[in-house]
């Protein structure tokens, strides 16, 4: 009787703790994320901004960046929120069914920008390794497709996740070690047999992480076996430089994704460190995405440059 006194059936509410082991640091922990969402927000919508009005950005690799900068303003707006009200008010409580919500959100968009990080990937094989086609081959209906295909995928798989978490019934607690509502943060309170949920979960995410990252892998291969095979020097270094903000920008996604995943399911890393890492994970490439390509591109630079000019001597 104790073990069924003290579990919660059907519960309303959950609690989300923040970082365990650092309740007494959050509130000066949260500013420096405070901080990268608003360079992240910021930056993305310049992005927003910029790529539309600029006819030469009307381009497939600016649209993906475009589409990418969207989702990463979404993720900021998925988990930002919650997180500072824990960390600055002590807002530690939450619907149940809202942190459902925000579990599919922010899964659902980080499968996304991985979907669009491959359509970049292919892209960029594309541009490199068959240039003639490449108008003919990305076609706006294309892109279109690809886009809609990268956001049925994740909301058909993700989805799966807060519907088999709904049909347990039987919790041993509803204290949430973790700043948001993380899949396996939540599938650990049930009291109930989660072998389902966790087999889900590793199928999703390495139906889409793992499929995408093979896939980015191979695409890159071909694309600096392509390169290698240029007889000028300065054809070499332009195409390489063409690929390297992506490639920073698919290291530090897929690195810190796949330790953020293995590390709450199979690794022995501390609480405050695993929340800290995957918090990290999620807000700090969304700010720098729009800095990486912003640096790379000149017409970028050329455009914000123009902005802040602008305002500046208006201000004047």
């Amino acid at each position: 009787m104790a073990s069924i006194n003290m579990s919660y059936l059907n519960p309303r509410t959950v609690i989300l703790i923040g970082i365990p082991g650092l309740q007494h640091m959050q509130f000066w922990i949260g500013f420096p994320f405070f901080a990268v969402c608003l360079v992240a927000l910021l930056g993305n919508i310049i992005l927003l901004i910029i790529i539309p009005m600029e006819r030469s950005l009307h381009q497939p690799m600016y649209i993906f960046l475009a589409v990418l900068a969207a989702t990463d303003i979404g993720l900021c707006a998925a988990i930002a929120p919650k997180m500072l009200a824990i960390f600055w008010f002590r807002s530690y409580s939450m619907a149940f069914d809202t942190c459902l919500a925000q579990l599919f959100f922010i899964h659902a968009l980080q499968c996304m920008e991985s979907g669009i990080l491959l359509a970049m990937a292919f892209d960029r094989y594309i541009a490199i390794c068959d240039p003639l086609r490449h108008t003919s081959i990305l076609t706006p209906s294309i892109l279109g497709r690809m886009m809609v295909i990268v956001a049925i995928r994740a909301i058909v798989l993700v989805g799966l996740l807060p519907i088999l978490i709904k049909r347990l019934h039987l919790f041993h607690s509803t204290v949430i070690a973790h700043s948001y509502c993380e899949h396996m943060a939540v599938v650990k309170l049930a009291a109930e047999d989660i072998h389902v949920n966790k087999t889900c979960g590793l199928f999703v995410g390495f139906t889409i992480l793992g499929f995408d990252m093979i896939f980015i892998l191979i695409s890159y291969t071909l694309i600096f076996q392509a390169v290698l095979r240029l007889h000028q020097k300065e054809a070499r270094l332009k195409a390489f430089n063409t690929c390297t903000a992506h490639i920073f920008v698919f290291l530090e996604f897929y690195i810190l994704a796949f330790f953020s995943f293995f590390s709450h399911r199979f690794g022995r890393v501390v609480p405050s460190t695993h929340i800290l890492l995957s918090t990290t994970y999620l807000l700090v490439p969304p700010a720098l995405n729009p800095i990486v390509y912003g640096v790379k591109n000149r017409v970028i630079r050329k455009r914000v440059a123009q902005v802040f000019l602008l305002n500046h001597g208006s201000q004047q």
